[in-house]
């Protein structure tokens, strides 16, 4: 598995648009009608990869823990299902299932959203305030697979709670780390 870092993506961006299928009960989900009053994060994972494989309980958590401060998450995969059949949609709505996402998976079969996010890894992460400007992209924390320390999304966690109590988090953006996005 190659190590691809995210792009980082400059503070301030406005998130793109999409209109894209949720793999898990075929509606179609646009960024507008799906953010969350107090923010929203965006997630580029995909299923084959073992550094998602490896957070996928605590994204599930995480979301859970934030849905009720007005936190919505929203989790896309990019990746190419005709060379990459694990990460392809119905595959992608068991995960889902498996891992009991309460967050609307994804599917970017063209792979525009994620070059409009500038998308590099999965995981990749992105937080984006009410007014869906980026506050915070990069790790969910120190965590990857093999490496013996506990996942438990520290960094996108206190990313969240900065910008909900207003809080400076510039000096707090470390990049992702996994595997690159399988591109077409």
């Amino acid at each position: 598995m190659a190590l691809t870092p995210s792009n980082m993506l400059p503070l301030g961006t406005k998130a793109p648009e999409f209109n894209l299928i949720n793999t898990i009960d075929n509606s179609m989900v646009t960024l507008n009608k799906s953010k969350g009053v107090n923010g929203t994060v965006i997630m580029f994972i995909c299923n084959h990869c073992p550094f998602v494989i490896h957070v996928n309980s605590e994204l599930s958590k995480l979301a859970k823990d934030y849905i009720t401060k007005g936190i919505n998450c929203i989790a896309i995969s990019s990746n190419d299902a005709i060379n990459y059949p694990a990460d392809a949609p119905d595959k992608m709505k068991d995960n889902a299932i498996r891992h009991d996402f309460i967050f609307p998976y994804l599917y970017d079969e063209t792979q525009d959203v994620a070059k409009a996010y500038d998308a590099a890894c999965t995981p990749d992460f992105y937080v984006f305030d009410s007014t869906l400007q980026l506050v915070y992209r990069g790790q969910l924390d120190n965590s990857r697979p093999g490496n013996g320390i506990p996942v438990t999304g520290e960094d996108l966690r206190f990313a969240i709670e900065a910008m909900l109590n207003n809080q400076n988090q510039r000096d707090i953006q470390k990049p992702s780390i996994g595997c690159n996005i399988k591109w077409k």
